[in-house]
């Protein structure tokens, strides 16, 4: 099935909305709309001393201005370094202006959206793998710390530090590893433990998109979506189009391995689906006039062959729906596609496979160091230095 006519996912059953809208620790807003109260209980087990900080990055629920822009700041805040700013109080200020000229455009993404559904499905994310380490004997509190709303990281870490835990995997819900992301992220996370006070044990889980069942999940997602449109991948008139978060320019030029990551993961897809080609193109947001990944995805299927009648789309840098898949993606890509005649059938993100739960729980378990036997050997993070767990990184000596 294409991306056409997808439903917005409710919350867990009993969540409860919450608006909120409040300062961060610099001084910018933090918004997230509707955050989802979960009822008492939900992610919850006998975790003993283990803990699991699921990162991830967040998204407003809800089309309104004030959580919509506290949002935008906040990222760009966070990105600030891209314009080697003067001063704090400059990357503030122009992060404030930032935030106020890309606003109208996403919050009218958000209402033909009806809202985002990330966080909504990064709490049953969450609650699948607390349900998994459990089923495997190895329980953990489980929270969901957000680098752009709420809860934040920081108000995760101080409910893991509330439940006695004194062992905290970080685990990053981002396969591919990027320094805005995976690194930012993790960044936080140790700041936020270090602000509380809280010397408990800490195991940090960075690249992971070679993990062999994520490789499996995606692709057979890929091949079932394309049976279902009764869409031969191996037509020579079909293009597989992989659509990556894009990353300034300034991020790989500085060492950054992301675009690295996307193309080893790209082939590592199209070996699995047996297909000899396919296209790459990027979801870029040039806010602030500096260079960014290339080609851009609106280049990319521009620039397909003539013969080509079908376009097969899959998010491959996204384990969530959200704005950058149900608006860039299945509204705007898709009438760029159909305006050039081609048949547009987008691949919906797995983000609710029992499998993706599974994948996880490996993680975690590699970070208390029972990694299983099916996951390929531990690597030396390059983005990381120092990282528990990375399957992206060089082969570890000895």
């Amino acid at each position: 099935m294409s991306g056409e006519g997808r439903k917005l996912e409710p919350g867990p059953p009993g969540g409860k909305p919450v608006r909120w809208l409040e300062r961060g620790p610099t001084g910018q807003r933090i918004g997230g709309g509707m955050a989802l109260r979960l009822p008492s209980g939900a992610m919850e087990n006998d975790g003993g001393t283990d803990g699991v900080l699921f990162i991830n990055f967040g998204e407003p629920s809800e089309p309104r201005e004030e959580d919509v822009v506290a949002y935008l700041e906040r990222i760009f805040l966070a990105n600030a370094v891209i314009e080697s700013p003067e001063s704090a109080e400059a990357a503030r200020s122009r992060s404030a202006e930032l935030a106020r000229r890309r606003a109208p455009a996403l919050l009218e993404e958000y209402r033909r959206i009806g809202g985002s559904p990330l966080n909504s499905q990064a709490a049953e994310q969450a609650m699948a793998l607390s349900r998994e380490l459990e089923a495997r004997g190895s329980p953990a509190h489980v929270e969901r710390g957000m680098q752009y709303t709420r809860p934040t990281i920081r108000e995760a870490a101080d409910a893991l530090q509330a439940k006695g835990v004194e062992r905290v995997a970080l685990l990053p819900a981002y396969p591919l590893c990027g320094p805005s992301t995976t690194v930012a992220s993790l960044r936080e996370a140790r700041a936020a433990f270090a602000a509380a006070n809280w010397d408990a044990e800490i195991r940090e889980i960075t690249g992971w998109h070679r993990h062999p069942g994520y490789v499996e999940l995606r692709a057979s997602s890929i091949a079932e979506t394309a049976r279902q449109a009764g869409v031969d991948l191996h037509d020579e008139r079909v293009e597989l189009v992989f659509s990556a978060h894009g990353t300034p320019m300034k991020y790989v030029r500085a060492g950054s391995r992301y675009v690295r990551y996307v193309e080893d993961w790209c082939n590592s897809l199209a070996a699995r689906l047996g297909l000899a080609g396919y296209t790459l193109g990027y979801q870029n947001h040039s806010n602030r006039g500096v260079e960014w990944t290339r080609p851009d995805i609106d280049a990319a299927i521009g620039g397909l062959a003539d013969d080509r009648e079908c376009v097969v789309v899959e998010a491959v840098s996204f384990m969530h729906e959200q704005s950058e898949t149900l608006a860039e993606l299945d509204i705007d890509l898709r009438e760029e596609a159909e305006g050039r005649g081609l048949r547009f059938v987008r691949v919906p993100v797995p983000h609710d496979a029992a499998e993706f739960a599974s994948i996880l729980a490996d993680l975690v378990e590699a970070a208390w160091g029972d990694a299983p036997a099916t996951l390929p050997a531990l690597r030396s993070c390059q983005c990381r230095p120092g990282a528990d767990v990375c399957l992206n990184g060089d082969v570890r000596a000895g």
